[in-house]
């Protein structure tokens, strides 16, 4: 019987812990266990104001499961994936069985190249539109992963978007606690996470589009406006459980990967999927019967800031 072992466990957490996380908490943990490799939630890595219900803890633990089968498929050891294989352990989200050797495909070793090129980019885009071809790629790319991506034409649907998108977010700015707890996760320029002020967006102005979240308190540089006509995504599920919550955050990698390779950069918007009302109103937007799970605008854009990543033997456990 095929089994993993320490070195493709190491393998899987480093592209894993390169996936995206709500202020960059990086909430997880991998192990070995009986021959598999298993992706862990870290509770104390929770975010207990922003996410005490653990939405954006599933999306971030998803995420970094895409990123953890695409290094393993990478190196000809390809896995099975399970999401939440033992009802007695919540903690364990995933795990990843191993499957029949093969080399990996054109697309595994496409996206496997793009894990470490992928970073938020909180600074304006240029206005140069997304081909054609490739709005197709991402929307694919979220329906491999049984999600919806829905792609925002036109400014009729971008100025509905925006207006949902500000309501929530000046709620947010409103909570003391919810502020207080985004400040202990800012301006963290000696720490493996959290958000340093050189990958923060600039402070908000009045004609900006879309809301930004204040990371550092930067002044952009004159002339340096938001794009006036982004390329948002909202990507969705049929149901909101747990699972359908790991499920979107698989899509999302796969679907920020296939940005990265096309040579485009990418944001989180996470602002209207905090806020239940906001979220019904997104959801009713779009005239969609599932569930919203976060929404980023992606474009062409100068190279940004990643945040920084811990090490992998500080996400490793027995």
């Amino acid at each position: 019987m095929t089994r993993y072992d320490s070195s493709d466990l190491r393998r899987a957490a480093a592209a894993g812990l390169q996936a995206p996380s709500m202020y960059n908490s990086q909430p997880w943990a991998f192990r070995l266990h009986d021959g598999a490799i298993e992706v862990l939630a870290d509770p104390g890595r929770q975010l207990s104001v922003a996410d005490h219900g653990g939405w954006a803890l599933r999306l971030a633990l998803g995420a970094a499961t895409f990123n953890a089968k695409l290094a393993l498929a990478w190196a000809g050891t390809p896995a099975e994936v399970k999401l939440l294989p033992d009802l007695d352990a919540p903690d364990v989200v995933a795990r990843l069985t191993p499957a029949p050797h093969r080399p990996p495909t054109y697309t595994e070793r496409d996206l496997y190249a793009a894990v470490e090129r992928r970073y938020s980019n909180r600074h304006p885009f240029w206005p140069d539109p997304v081909p054609a071809d490739v709005r197709v790629r991402l929307i694919e790319a979220a329906r491999v992963e049984g999600t919806w991506l829905d792609l925002l034409v036109g400014m009729t649907a971008l100025t509905g978007f925006s207006e949902i998108a500000h309501s929530a977010d000046r709620v947010l700015r409103r909570d003391g606690r919810y502020q207080a707890e985004m400040i202990t996760w800012t301006d963290t320029e000696s720490a493996t996470d959290g958000i340093p002020v050189a990958a923060a967006a600039s402070v908000a102005e009045a004609q900006d589009l879309i809301p930004q979240r204040n990371f550092g308190g930067r002044r952009r540089a004159p002339g340096r406006d938001y794009e006036p006509e982004p390329l948002v995504g909202i990507l969705g599920t049929a149901g909101d459980r747990k699972l359908d919550q790991l499920m979107a955050g698989q899509a999302l990698q796969h679907v920020l990967l296939t940005a990265t390779d096309a040579g485009l950069s990418s944001s989180l918007i996470s602002q209207p999927i905090e806020v239940p009302t906001a979220r019904d109103q997104l959801r009713r937007s779009l005239g969609r019967s599932g569930f919203p799970q976060i929404a980023f605008r992606i474009g062409y854009g100068q190279p940004g800031h990643p945040s920084p990543r811990r090490d992998v033997a500080d996400v490793l456990v027995g």
